[in-house]
């Protein structure tokens, strides 16, 4: 049975406030740290909350430097769907963070491959992801390190899977819109992370997220690799951890 550190969230906005806490401890430990970044719905409330404490005056992002997981393929930087896009949106206009220490893949690169590469040689220079932040997809994905019969390995461009398009589809006009690609970290990258922070939420995510820490590590199943990283903490609420606490009752 994993070690797991896990923090139960009562609505989103608690969500947002114990995640910010995870972050907020590193920040004030370590001013110039790498935090590792994801976008979608699941760390709204996460940025939320750091926006207004740095308005607060309580977080300093001078000299903080970040990373994302994952950009679109196809998409230019100033696409409403693209995650700089995103990242600008919800976080990086609204703190003091500089933007050259700001990186995200570049979806639109001439060079895919040199891109990963770059990205790679970015991450090693900053001396690697000091606190990643992950969500968690339906078929298991972190990133979007889809379901594979191997771990991938570092930053990479892949296909992906219908079933995650489906799921993006509603940020899109229809599905032809969804990118078919994405540059993603590889598993290997995040497991590099000195410590993960999985934000999940909602009933949807229930029965994978059980499945992640309850099961035999399958690359089948990508966030299932977490049961090897040696500091990981979930911020979930009650829907996502109503299996766990039915199965797991020791856990929480």
């Amino acid at each position: 049975m994993p070690k797991l550190k896990v923090l139960k969230a009562q609505n989103p906005a608690d969500t947002g406030r114990l995640s910010a806490d995870v972050v907020s401890e590193l920040m004030h430990a370590q001013p110039n740290c790498l935090l590792g970044l994801a976008t979608g719905s699941t760390p709204l409330p996460l940025y939320r909350e750091l926006v207004l404490r740095y308005q607060q005056g309580s977080l300093d992002f001078s000299k903080v430097r970040s990373v994302n997981l994952d950009e679109y393929v196809g998409l230019p930087a100033d696409d409403p769907q693209s995650y700089r896009y995103f990242m600008q949106k919800n976080l990086f206009q609204h703190i003091n963070m500089d933007p050259r220490n700001a990186r995200i893949p570049d979806g639109m690169a001439p060079d895919l491959t040199a891109e990963c590469d770059q990205y790679e040689a970015q991450i090693a220079a900053w001396d690697g992801v000091d606190l990643q932040v992950l969500g968690i997809g339906l078929n298991g994905h972190i990133g979007f390190n889809e379901p594979a019969p191997i771990f991938t390995c570092r930053t990479h461009v892949t296909n992906l899977t219908e079933s995650t398009r489906q799921a993006n589809q509603r940020f899109f006009p229809d599905s032809e819109h969804v990118p078919h690609q994405a540059i993603t970290m590889g598993v290997g990258t995040i497991m590099d992370a000195r410590k993960i922070l999985l934000i999940c939420a909602g009933t949807k995510k229930a029965e994978i997220l059980e499945k992640a820490f309850f099961s035999p590590v399958d690359p089948m199943v990508p966030a299932s690799v977490l049961q090897f990283h040696q500091n990981v903490t979930v911020v979930a609420d009650e829907g996502a951890l109503a299996i766990i606490h039915r199965k797991h009752p020791d856990v929480l």
